[in-house]
């Protein structure tokens, strides 16, 4: 089962955008795995897929890739997407990098 996790700062902007794309996963019948956390916890929820990060975080994508290694996907999500919660996109986007 493949899994896709969305790292903010605290964990908690991501929490509606990833009810969204279980709403999406569900919609299409795609079976994943989706989680939310904060930047200080991603290695507590390994192994994953793709790590996302919120649109406010793109400062930190570089030393995400570096705590998670060159195998895992480190991507940081879509602003427009991110802002308007479209859980359909980001969840393209995470299936089209793993």
């Amino acid at each position: 089962m493949k899994k896709i996790l969305l790292a903010c700062a605290g964990g908690f902007s991501t929490s509606m955008l990833v009810e969204r794309m279980k709403e999406a996963a569900r919609a299409q019948n795609v079976e994943i795995v989706i989680e939310a956390c904060s930047e200080s916890s991603i290695r507590e929820h390994m192994p994953v897929n793709i790590v996302m990060l919120g649109s406010q975080m793109g400062h930190a994508e570089d030393d995400v890739k570096k705590e998670v290694g060159n195998e895992i996907p480190v991507t940081v999500i879509n602003m427009m997407d991110y802002g308007m919660m479209n859980g359909a996109n980001v969840l393209k986007t995470a299936l089209d990098m793993i």
